[in-house]
């Protein structure tokens, strides 16, 4: 009987150490969750002149979504000399019925997102400069921030050169930065969800 019990008991011990090694192993093996891009299949972008007038619209367009086509730039950029715009962004997943507002996603997660600029040198008068796609610390007029006190781009403020400008370029870059976005987040933190290079005239 002693050695039927000793046998029982170990052979316990044995089953209980071998579904812990189990456990411990699926636990390992169990990857962790990634976070997602959005799907973005449309953007514009939607300059609109603070003295009133007609706003500038430029578009962007993906029609098959997570396909192999990227975002093709459907137009120029064309703003006036001399003049102040605000800058908004129409944002959407339309592989969706009803179409995604992806700006609306953005803005509920303003923490995990920034935009980022770059345009030729001296296009504008204020920002100065050519953006901060380069160097994040560089001059722009973000008019959105999220709980944190950091930039979010939803919403900027522009004010053009006087002198024309013919050809030039005007970069827009999103960046997906859930979990690392700080106040010193660079266009190079986190995931790329859109980086798109427009043509810009200024006349």
């Amino acid at each position: 009987m002693q050695i039927m019990d000793y046998l029982k008991k170990y052979s316990l011990y044995a089953i209980l150490i071998l579904g812990v090694i189990f456990t411990a192993c699926d636990d390992d093996d169990e990857p962790e969750p990634e976070e997602e891009l959005e799907v973005i299949t449309d953007v514009k972008l939607v300059f609109t002149p603070q003295g009133g007038g007609a706003a500038v619209e430029a578009r962007a367009q993906d029609p098959d979504g997570e396909g192999v086509q990227e975002l093709a730039i459907l137009d120029e950029i064309t703003l006036e000399v001399d003049q102040t715009y605000t800058l908004t962004f129409e944002i959407f997943n339309n592989l969706e019925t009803p179409g995604e507002d992806i700006g609306e996603e953005i803005e509920d997660e303003d923490d995990e997102h920034q935009f980022f600029f770059s345009f030729s040198n001296d296009a504008f008068t204020n920002p100065a400069g050519d953006g901060n796609i380069d160097t994040a610390s560089d001059a722009i007029n973000y008019n959105d921030t999220d709980d944190d006190g950091n930039p979010v781009g939803l919403s900027t403020t522009w004010t053009t050169s006087s002198n024309a400008l013919t050809g030039g370029s005007f970069t827009v870059r999103l960046q997906h930065q859930p979990d690392v976005k700080t106040s010193t987040s660079t266009a190079t933190t986190g995931d790329t969800d859109f980086n798109l290079p427009f043509v810009l005239n200024i006349q």
